[in-house]
């Protein structure tokens, strides 16, 4: 693990000379426009990058990329990996701990996942307040490198409290439908039956994805805030449940993305 960020961080640092970022971002299913509001001044291909698992889904576009939002200096993955691409739980994280050897000081995610509450309607988006890991595997089991974290690191506040309060202040003050809520994180990538979304309700959620918890998983084990935003794509709370696509999904997304993207541009540039 160790050797393997080092060698990463090498090859990085060989492309992008000095540059110190302040910020990392996480950029879900559909929600990669956030991207041309970024002065990109370095964009580097995760299959071009030594020990980054390629993300093997047609409408993610695999980049790192290096810029400045909102006057500080960011790196986004154009690009997420998850679970159900066949990737293990330390790789799929991997990205999230050479950021953070990279300097970032804050690690924004984005996804985009599925309302399990009759309240938040599909469009809308979701600040996550906290999360229910239902995913088999987790990023931290094996040897455990004191130099990343703690052994058994604490996940009581696995989102920073200020940046989700601004969130949700920015959103008021732009007039966008944004909630608060519990984030239900399962492998995916079949969607949830009509019996799994009703247990997922139960048991406290307020939207399901397919990704996200592991990223934040080990940013609280390297002392990184996370604040995450879902884009709620589809209802899983109707008895009369109908089918979705991912297109459907898609579309949903792109479309709610420009305010997603106001919120965290206002976001960053009040840190």
């Amino acid at each position: 693990m160790l050797s393997n960020i080092s060698e990463t961080i090498s090859y990085i640092k060989q492309k992008v000379g000095d540059f110190n970022p302040e910020v990392g971002i996480i950029l879900g299913t559909g929600l990669g426009g956030l991207v041309s509001e970024i002065e990109v001044q370095y964009q580097l291909m995760y299959s071009n990058i030594p020990n980054f698992p390629m993300s093997t889904l047609e409408f993610h576009s695999g980049k790192l990329i290096f810029g400045t939002i909102s006057g500080k200096k960011v790196i986004a993955m154009q690009g997420r990996l998850h679970y159900y691409e066949g990737y293990n739980m330390k790789q799929i994280t991997f990205p999230v701990r050479v950021m953070k050897m990279l300097g970032i000081q804050k690690l924004f995610v984005s996804n985009a996942s599925g309302s399990l509450n009759p309240d938040f309607k599909k469009g809308d988006l979701m600040v996550i307040e906290d999360h229910i890991n239902l995913q088999p595997d987790n990023p931290l089991i094996g040897r455990n490198f004191e130099e990343l974290g703690p052994r058994f690191p604490d996940m009581s506040q696995p989102y920073h409290k200020g940046m989700m309060e601004k969130a949700l202040k920015i959103a008021q003050e732009k007039n966008i439908n944004c909630h608060k809520g519990v984030y239900v994180s399962v492998t995916g990538p079949n969607l949830e039956t009509k019996a799994e979304y009703k247990y997922l309700r139960i048991i406290g959620g307020d939207a399901v994805g397919m990704s996200t918890v592991p990223e934040v998983i080990v940013a609280n084990h390297m002392g990184i805030p996370v604040c995450a935003i879902s884009v709620l794509t589809d209802e899983g709370f109707s008895e009369d449940l109908q089918p979705v696509s991912v297109e459907e999904i898609i579309k949903i997304a792109s479309e709610a993305e420009p305010q997603l993207t106001s919120i965290i541009k206002e976001l960053i540039l009040q840190l």
